[in-house]
């Protein structure tokens, strides 16, 4: 990406100009330097020194033809750059370092689409270095900028749900299944495995928290619907494949109950049966529960 030279082509006026052509490409080739020897105070030193030099120039009236046109491209190319040379250095390092020169980048470019595959790793490295209370509000913040961002929705999701806070849960369950109901194709940058990854942890949590919640309501619809959704997902946790069929069960019942539907109640005595016969707390409920549906359905026409 080393660009030397050029500079003086695309900025080829008098005076003050040539000298801010200078101080760029010296400035941008000491950072791509200190990029290649992970050299982390230079780079936290270098980057927003590129960002601001470039940005200040692209503010300036671009002109037109061609040269006009190569000089906007080269100094997008350094803006964009100079988030990159953050980002890449810290997710090769510690999680001091990581968090350090992140928390630069959002400082620097709080909409960069380096940030937007940055929290994956940011997020935990909080953690790591003691600052896990910082997290929820850098979650936000970041949300507003990355809406769609899988991995401030899921945490932000398990954040509600680990603090009682069960509309905030609800909310950002719903718009983790909004978002990969719309089969979004993964960002420029991120694998396809990487991407169908984050969907399969954040997807199936998200269809269970909105389920549960549901479920502690009674909306027997709504929860028969994510539950239904939830369950392949929980095969592998015997405690979370309990709980989704204990409200299955039901969710299913109390639709049959109330709609008149014997297909409905069995399906729910069905669902009851199987949580019954996974060993657990919830397997004398869900015992109770057959017992219950199975004289219900048996009255039943």
């Amino acid at each position: 990406m080393n660009r030397c030279g050029l500079w003086m082509a695309a900025l080829l006026v008098a005076g003050a100009a040539v000298a801010v052509a200078d101080d760029l490409d010296s400035n941008y080739q000491d950072l791509q330097d200190a990029v290649a020897k992970k050299d982390v105070a230079a780079i936290k030193k270098l980057a927003p020194e590129a960002s601001a030099l470039a940005r200040a120039e692209l503010a300036k009236p671009a002109g037109s033809g061609d040269e006009a046109k190569a000089r906007v491209e080269l100094l997008k190319d350094v803006d964009t750059y100079a988030d990159y040379a953050l980002y890449s250095t810290a997710v090769q390092s510690e999680p001091a370092v990581m968090v350090d020169l992140i928390a630069t980048l959002e400082k620097q470019n709080p909409k960069s689409k380096y940030l937007d595959q940055a929290y994956e790793y940011y997020l935990p490295a909080l953690a790591k270095t003691g600052a896990a209370a910082k997290a929820p509000e850098i979650a936000t913040k970041a949300l507003a900028n990355f809406p769609q961002n899988p991995d401030l929705l899921i945490y932000l999701a398990n954040y509600a749900a680990n603090h009682g806070q069960n509309d905030s849960e609800l909310a950002y369950s719903t718009r983790i299944i909004a978002l990969w109901s719309g089969h979004p194709k993964a960002p420029e940058g991120v694998k396809d495995a990487d991407w169908d990854r984050k969907r399969d942890i954040s997807l199936g949590p998200a269809y269970y928290m909105a389920g549960m919640i549901h479920a502690s309501r009674s909306h027997w619809i709504d929860a028969d619907r994510n539950l239904r959704a939830a369950l392949p997902f929980a095969s592998g946790n015997p405690t979370t494949q309990s709980n989704v069929l204990l409200y299955l069960g039901m969710a299913n019942y109390n639709i049959g109950k109330a709609t008149l539907n014997k297909a409905k109640v069995l399906e729910g005595l069905k669902f009851s049966q199987q949580a019954a016969n996974i060993p657990g707390p919830n397997a004398a409920q869900a015992w109770h529960n057959v017992q219950v549906m199975k004289a219900d359905a048996d009255r039943m026409r």
